[in-house]
């Protein structure tokens, strides 16, 4: 049986915010559509920055980083970028072991994160 990937997306003041509302991200077509659906709010509404919020989120798959890395580059077409809010230290780990840490900045909680790009 699928499971589907549950996101919500939302736009607060010039921050997107993608808000993962499962906690094991880790089927293969439920990612794919999320993908889809990020992508498209994305194309409609441009944001500066896009907060990934991972607060529910307990597990995922390898293919999560893959979203990741592919709405990045999305949004640096347009000089946009991605940030990850309140991801857990065991996810945290998978960040550093593949060196995406350097990569993604890391917030909290997802206030900061807002009021992070929003200062910029």
């Amino acid at each position: 049986m699928a499971s589907e990937v549950a996101v919500e997306t939302t736009m607060e003041t010039n921050v997107g915010v993608v808000a993962f509302k499962s906690a094991s991200i880790t089927d293969v077509q439920g990612i794919a559509d999320a993908t889809d659906e990020i992508k498209e709010f994305v194309g409609q509404n441009q944001p500066r920055t896009l907060v990934f919020d991972f607060a529910q989120v307990r597990f995922f798959s390898s293919q999560v980083l893959g979203l990741l890395l592919d709405i990045r580059a999305k949004l640096a077409v347009y000089d946009g970028k991605v940030v990850l809010s309140a991801i857990n230290p065991q996810l945290h780990r998978v960040f550093r072991i593949t060196n995406l840490d350097k990569v993604f900045e890391f917030f909290p909680d997802l206030e900061s994160a807002i009021k992070s790009a929003n200062a910029e």
